[in-house]
């Protein structure tokens, strides 16, 4: 059995259009209203018509990615139960349509974040890369944040000052950009301003109260999503770690399992992303798979090459720090035990050929993914075929 491809498509605005995806080999399109505000409900008709477009293409969705979780659940605070009803009702409607997976993430208000969205290849393609000096450089110098270099190292803490005093006024304008303005996806944008003022709302929150409150709201959606057959798959942390001294509790394998431990509905899932959980080295992606694969809906593939100092970059689909052979190789193990096509999709790609003078959404350039989505396929063929399967 071999897993559904799909890409992920950011609906009408997005660049890479429809017919450019099948062209590319993916039958499956995983999307999200992304027009719809945090906390709204995705209306029937607003998903009928997405789904239409989408089914016009050649296409089909089953995933979405995703169905943001508003600020005021992750905190447990304000109109709390009126986004739950709100998140439910979106949920009903999605079943209704025939959508069975649905993509969501708790990161406390910036969702994946890097430090350089067009960082040089020694090919001359471009590719994300997280610096933590880099990082370190903006929080303390531009946005300011009281104590934070409580939160770094010395030694981190002093490249950062050397790194903000050799900027010009430019390269801090485009960190600052590039750190908090929303990545494709993202379900905030901030100016520096408003990030230090949310930033005090998770004051009293550390990394027990919010799994707590993760906990809280899956005990109230998931009995929906499984009646409604919808299996709720999170997203893991990206980085896999605290940033701006917020915490984050979806970063390791522990973390999953507890979140499965407390709420075990067959509704609470996993989306497992390589690339996110592969950013630490005490994650063994091989064996994640193995031991949590019944737990998982829907599956990103891409490979994070470690640098010495804590930095990383996405590096080529096969290459870098992830062992895709192996990754694959339990994965289709999960799916001959489960009767499971798991939908997954190439993650990011290097910005390359002709997309290095359009348009694009970081990270989601048309040739880097269908790159991905070609050696992906042609590793997961070489596999079966190695074992003996059609």
């Amino acid at each position: 059995m071999m897993m559904t491809q799909t890409m992920r498509w950011f609906g009408p605005n997005d660049p890479v259009p429809l017919y450019a995806i099948r062209q590319a080999g993916a039958t499956g399109i995983v999307t999200a209203l992304h027009e719809v505000a945090n906390g709204d409900v995705w209306t029937a008709d607003m998903i009928a018509a997405r789904k239409a477009v989408i089914e016009d293409a050649g296409l089909e969705w089953k995933v979405v990615e995703s169905l943001p979780v508003a600020e005021a659940l992750k905190t447990r605070s304000g109109d709390w139960a009126r986004l739950i009803e709100a998140y439910v009702a979106s949920l009903r409607n999605l079943a209704a349509q025939g959508i069975d997976v649905v993509t969501y993430n708790f990161m406390p208000l910036l969702d994946w974040t890097r430090t350089d969205l067009a960082w040089a290849l020694p090919d001359g393609a471009r590719a994300l890369r997280f610096e933590l000096h880099a990082l370190a450089a903006y929080d303390i110098h531009i946005l300011r944040r009281p104590h934070a270099e409580r939160d770094y190292a010395p030694q981190v803490v002093a490249i950062a000052a050397e790194r903000f005093g050799a900027m010009d006024d430019e390269a801090r304008t485009t960190l600052e950009r590039t750190i908090i303005a929303g990545l494709p996806g993202s379900e905030e944008s901030f100016s520096s301003p408003q990030l230090l003022e949310q930033i005090e709302t998770y004051a009293d929150i550390d990394a027990a109260q919010l799994r707590a409150n993760h906990v809280a709201f899956l005990e109230a959606v998931c009995p929906v999503a499984e009646a409604e057959g919808i299996r709720l798959v999170v997203h893991p942390d990206d980085p896999p770690f605290p940033i701006f001294g917020l915490p984050r509790v979806v970063s390791t394998e522990a973390d999953v399992r507890a979140l499965f431990e407390a709420v075990p509905s067959a509704a609470n899932g996993l989306c497992f992303c390589s690339g996110s959980f592969g950013a630490r080295a005490d994650n063994d992606l091989p064996g994640m798979v193995r031991r949590l694969g019944d737990r998982i809906g829907f599956v990103h593939l891409r490979s994070v090459q470690r640098e010495p100092d804590g930095a990383f970059h996405e590096a080529a689909h096969l290459q870098g720090d992830a062992n895709m052979p192996a990754i694959l190789t339990e994965l289709a193990t999960v799916q001959a035990r489960t009767g499971r096509s798991l939908p997954m999709r190439p993650d990011h790609g290097h910005q390359m050929a002709d997309d290095l003078t359009k348009r694009t959404n970081p990270g989601y350039s048309l040739i880097g993914r269908l790159r991905g989505l070609a050696e992906l396929r042609g590793l997961e063929l070489g596999l079966a075929y190695g074992r003996g399967l059609d």
